[in-house]
């Protein structure tokens, strides 16, 4: 072969490759997956240099990993304590993880699309919506939706991190550097519902504290309704009546879960002197909301989590996998998933034809999704649960809560996450991207995928139940 022949074939072999590498990364899923790859695998390459310990050495790969897919899933599952084994350096790589899985990589992409100036396609568009909170955008350019995702963040850190401020200055004496460091930390990791805390105890101090509990417990809502719904509450607000079926679901089903928690939680631990059960009333209502309000998949805890009683946790593993609204910084199922699944019994017990949900009949593909999205995550929760049982010596119920915990991103622990095996912590970091990623990525590929049959098999029914 000449060559002039052989230099023209290694020039295009890679050029072929690259080719090949764009195209699949051009698919709107694929962008996902792989920049949140990206921003984990520089997150722990980052947390295992000497600078991120405050012992000043290197943080071994496992521990730099969990922490990382912890803090870019926004989940708060740690191995080690993240006030003290961190220095300020990787503190700050968590807090910028924890913004940008909050965030979400997709509003990232569309943001360097838009500075090179190319069109991102309709499908790329509806996803990066989707992915940013503001699925309900129509007609926004990926600009428009990533400026309104990123200044509402800001506010929303913003005036949490000031009340915070505020509160750690003048009721606990910090000096105003610290206090400013405590205030804007906790705001961005509140609203992002990601749960790291920089005290040993989490916030268990604030347990009795109005203040502290109540604006975190804010901000979790606020950041689990999703965009959507908060950019159409404030366009809307006035008039319920006019709220998108999404809108009304999320909103009914918030406020119903939440105040259930509330009393489960509150009346299951009434008595249980190692959690609530030596505080005042007042202090025992506070508590038990605040819990309820972390298990829509933020980590904080104002009480021990290992202390809690069997009905406590199992009711937790609900509202984990419940999670709250779509399209929002929280995790689970979310609500309008698990909502439509009770549309979807209640028109089959009934014998109707269509599934009707707010005086709207909900489409036959989203109920399938719906469905899928549900199968998904409970077939991933008891695969993991039983290989945790079968290679620990933890009982069911914490290993059940931790497994729930991880892929519901809620980052609440019984304690037993840093015992765990090597490939036990393993595993509960894949099931950290998985959860994080798995319900979104499938409802969005069955969404994007769908497509007419041009012929149909003949029917025949089985026999159910």
């Amino acid at each position: 072969m000449p060559d002039s022949v052989q230099a023209m074939a290694s020039m295009e072999a890679p050029v072929g490759a690259w080719s090949r590498v764009a195209q699949a990364l051009s698919h709107p899923i694929r962008v996902v997956v792989v920049a949140f790859l990206a921003a984990i695998l520089a997150g722990t390459a980052l947390l295992m240099t000497p600078l991120a310990a405050a012992s000043g050495d290197e943080t071994g790969i496992v521990t730099a990993l969990f922490t990382a897919t912890s803090a870019v899933c926004v989940t708060g599952l740690v191995l080690v304590d993240t006030g003290t084994y961190w220095s300020g350096f990787g503190q700050g790589v968590i807090l910028l993880l924890i913004q940008i899985g909050g965030l979400g990589i997709m509003t990232l992409a569309s943001v360097l699309a838009v500075m090179i100036g190319r069109r991102i396609g309709v499908r790329a568009s509806l996803l990066s919506g989707a992915e940013a909170r503001r699925g309900h955008g129509a007609g926004m350019s990926a600009r428009d939706i990533v400026v309104g995702v990123v200044r509402t963040s800001l506010l929303f850190e913003a005036v949490l991190a000031l009340v915070l401020i505020l509160r750690f200055s003048l009721s606990y004496d910090e000096p105003p550097a610290r206090a400013a460091y405590l205030g804007v930390f906790h705001a961005v990791s509140a609203f992002n519902n990601a749960g790291f805390a920089l005290w040993a105890d989490n916030l268990e101090r604030f347990a009795l504290d109005p203040v502290v509990s109540l604006v975190i417990a804010g901000a979790i809502i606020c950041g689990g309704l999703g965009f959507p719904v908060l950019w159409e509450l404030r366009r809307e607000w006035r008039r319920p009546r006019d709220w998108s079926l999404h809108t009304r679901i999320t909103m009914t089903a918030t406020v119903a879960i939440l105040v259930v928690s509330t009393v489960v939680i509150t009346l299951a631990e009434w008595g249980n002197d190692a959690t609530i059960g030596s505080f005042p009333t007042p202090g025992k209502l506070l508590a038990g909301f605040f819990h309820a309000v972390n298990t829509r998949t933020a980590g904080f805890n104002s009480v021990p989590i290992g202390d809690l009683r069997s009905e406590s946790l199992l009711a937790s593993d609900l509202f984990m996998f419940i999670g709250a609204g779509s399209a929002g910084t929280a995790g689970g199922i979310k609500v309008t998933t698990f909502v439509l699944m009770g549309y979807i019994m209640w028109a089959e017990l009934r014998g109707e034809r269509h599934v009707i949900a707010s005086r709207r009949t909900v489409p036959a593909d989203v109920q399938r999704q719906a469905l899928t999205v549900a199968f998904f995550a409970v077939t991933a929760i008891i695969v993991s649960t039983w290989v945790l049982l079968a290679t620990s010596a933890f009982s069911l119920d914490v290993v059940l809560f931790e497994v729930v915990s991880a892929f519901g991103t809620v980052g609440l622990s019984t304690g037993i996450t840093a015992s765990l095996p090597t490939h036990g912590q393993l595993l509960l970091t894949v099931l950290m991207f998985v959860g994080r990623l798995g319900p979104l990525t499938v409802g969005a590929s069955l969404a994007l995928r769908t497509r007419p049959r041009r012929f149909e098999y003949p029917e025949e029914r089985t026999i159910v139940g």
